[in-house]
């Protein structure tokens, strides 16, 4: 009795087909694409309402606070349309210009100034957010590999007590840092000491220096308070990934650049997605304090050009214009954020 060829072996469900060579022409070519499954959306239904009905009553009084001040007063820009004289009465009773203010402020006498104060508010908050989204990330990550408990707590309470200081006595801070060392100016005082400078700089009488100072700044006062949610969001990565990890021999930095990282991701993407809304509300007390006429150039954003243009003026219209501009920006630049962040698959806001 001879042997069967394998092609004409056979198995419980039927004859086992040859497997093709992997380099045939015949071989399929197209790869497969790997979708993430999309979760049912949960219908709202009035057993859902019921069930939460408390919570849904807690969040009606910020619901209120929501619309009484943000929404409430969006019918004031009827303003930006208008002649508008607070002498002439109420808002309904000024005369209608149509878009001639908005013509005015991009292209009139202050559109020059008006366009450099956007380049200027632009450059300090891009500057800002990605110091301080840096800065934030990696305290976290240095807090997060701290062991002795006590000392911890001790390193978090010295980097949160800044947020706690006003605006005000910040650029009183800085301003006294940066000036001369006979006046306090310690920085100046260490650059000389280590012999990187050999006579003291004017840091806010150089234009160039000014958007380095708000993001340094910032920096100080907000790190140590920017770190919670990215501590908080290292807490919720499962600790038996760290263990596998060591097992294999991973040290500090590699657990952190293929764990850590990776599990804080979705919490570094939404709130680059949120603070990108707030990329042309950048600080107005930093560029109004530490400002003068030698740094106007660098130091003038948006909210310091409606103070002195706008309200001290006299001009509302033009402040009003100029809020509008900022507030259609924020969201174009929300809108395109969240929209790329879904492209790349990752987190977003909706």
């Amino acid at each position: 009795m001879t042997d069967a060829p394998v092609k004409n072996l056979v198995t419980a469900s039927g004859p086992e087909p040859a497997p093709e060579p992997a380099s045939s022409s015949r071989a399929p070519r197209r790869k497969a694409r790997t979708r993430p499954a999309k979760e049912p959306k949960r219908k709202i239904t009035w057993d859902r309402i019921k069930a939460q009905r408390v919570l849904l009553l807690m969040a009606v009084p910020l619901l209120m606070y929501q619309i009484l001040f943000k929404y409430v007063p969006v019918y004031g820009w009827a303003i930006a349309f208008q002649d508008y004289k607070p002498g002439r009465g109420n808002i309904w009773n000024q005369e209608w210009v149509g878009f001639e203010n908005f013509v005015d402020l991009f292209t009139g006498v202050n559109g020059e100034r008006f366009r450099r104060v956007v380049v200027n508010t632009l450059g300090q908050s891009v500057l800002t957010l990605v110091v301080g989204t840096l800065g934030a990330i990696v305290l976290a990550l240095l807090l997060n590999e701290v062991k002795n408990a006590p000392f911890k707590r001790i390193m978090q309470n010295i980097t949160y007590m800044p947020h706690f200081l006003s605006w005000v006595i910040v650029a009183s801070l800085a301003s006294v840092a940066l000036s001369l060392p006979s006046s306090g100016g310690f920085i100046n005082q260490g650059l000389m000491n280590l012999g990187i400078v050999q006579e003291p700089i004017l840091f806010l009488t150089e234009p160039n220096h000014f958007w380095g100072i708000v993001a340094g700044t910032s920096l100080w006062k907000e790190l140590g308070w920017n770190t919670i949610l990215y501590l908080a969001a290292i807490t919720a990565i499962d600790p038996s990934l760290y263990e596998a990890a060591e097992v294999d021999g991973a040290g500090r930095y590699r657990k952190m650049w293929n764990i850590t990282l990776p599990g804080i991701r979705p919490t570094i993407v939404v709130l680059l997605i949120i603070n990108s809304g707030w990329i042309l509300s950048t600080n107005f007390e930093l560029p109004y304090f530490l400002g003068n006429g030698l740094i106007s150039e660098t130091a003038e954003t948006i909210d310091v050009f409606v103070l002195r243009y706008g309200y001290q003026l006299g001009n509302y219209s033009l402040a009003v214009v100029a809020g509008i501009f900022k507030t259609v920006v924020a969201i174009i630049l929300v809108g395109s954020a969240n929209m790329a962040a879904k492209r790349l698959n990752q987190e977003t806001l909706v």
